[in-house]
């Protein structure tokens, strides 16, 4: 039987379609206070203890380890990033170091590490260029963008509207932009991770609006492989356990997800979204137009 991948926190419910893919590959424990209902199926197993408590969960997880070897650990939550990275510190387990995680969980450390090694991040004045992300792949020596993702923002202080993946999307041949990317991500010191690296395209260049090193969510990964056939999610957890990763490009096409909010009788607020694939931009514009 393959060994347990280790997941600190489960996240919100989108995160249901990295989580499945994982699940069919490892076992998938969930260390977390509490197990939620959308990620019940894909679990094998549960340690109940707080991801924010550094140490305490530390314990816990060097206990299981005696008795069970672990074959990686895995978040997907900022605030875990800390506790994950002194995890596979002390299993011995590839990932972020625990100096890199730790400036990764604090946006200001984010942005005075870029600024350090001179990498320009965003700032009030570019509002107005489009904003893209690039889903980055991060080996010992090498960066490779593994697609692009277009957000449409919503209004200020609320859930972006609309994301989108196209396999030829133009940007990806723009040296500018992946010279940023490599730059950022080295300026973090980030290795064995998938990364989130948000951008603004602006007429001075991209500036990086911040860097997440672990899975995106808001169904990004399902776009990516729809769009792509890489999956994201196979990757991370490939790269958290030492082993090799498959980029390779399957498919050819274009993938988008708009989002909408609704408030119940009861004055819950609930997202809603839909997903649609096409052979270009174009044709997902048309399918989100119809739904």
């Amino acid at each position: 039987m393959p060994q347990p991948v280790l997941l600190l926190g489960a996240g919100p419910a989108a995160y249901g379609f990295p989580l499945a893919r994982i699940a069919g590959i490892h076992p998938v424990i969930l260390v977390d206070t509490t197990v939620p209902g959308w990620a019940q199926p894909f679990l094998s197993g549960h340690l109940a203890t707080d991801p924010e408590r550094e140490a305490e969960t530390a314990g816990t997880i060097a206990r299981y380890a005696d008795g069970q070897r672990i074959a990686g650990v895995l978040t997907w939550t900022r605030g875990h990033l800390v506790t994950t990275a002194r995890v596979t510190g002390q299993l011995g387990l590839p990932g972020p170091s625990y100096e890199a995680a730790a400036a990764c969980a604090d946006p200001a450390a984010v942005r005075a590490r870029l600024a350090l090694h001179q990498v320009l991040p965003d700032e009030p004045g570019d509002a107005d260029g489009p904003l893209v992300s690039a889903e980055t792949v991060v080996l010992d020596d090498e960066v490779r963008i593994a697609a692009l993702t277009r957000t449409t923002p919503g209004p200020p202080g609320r859930l972006p509207l609309r994301h989108c993946v196209h396999a030829h999307d133009g940007l990806l041949h723009n040296r500018f932009l992946r010279q940023t990317v490599e730059r950022a991500v080295r300026a973090l010191g980030l290795n064995h991770t998938v990364a989130h690296v948000g951008l603004r395209v602006t007429g001075r260049g991209p500036r990086v609006t911040g860097v997440a090193p672990y899975l995106p969510g808001d169904l990004i990964p399902s776009l990516v492989e729809r769009a792509t056939g890489v999956d994201l999610a196979e990757v991370a957890v490939a790269l958290a356990c030492g082993t090799g990763v498959d980029l390779s490009p399957s498919r050819q096409r274009a993938a988008a997800v708009r989002f909408a909010e609704s408030t119940d009788s009861r004055q819950r607020r609930r997202r809603m979204y839909w997903v649609v694939e096409g052979e270009d931009v174009a044709e997902c514009d048309r399918a989100l137009d119809a739904a």
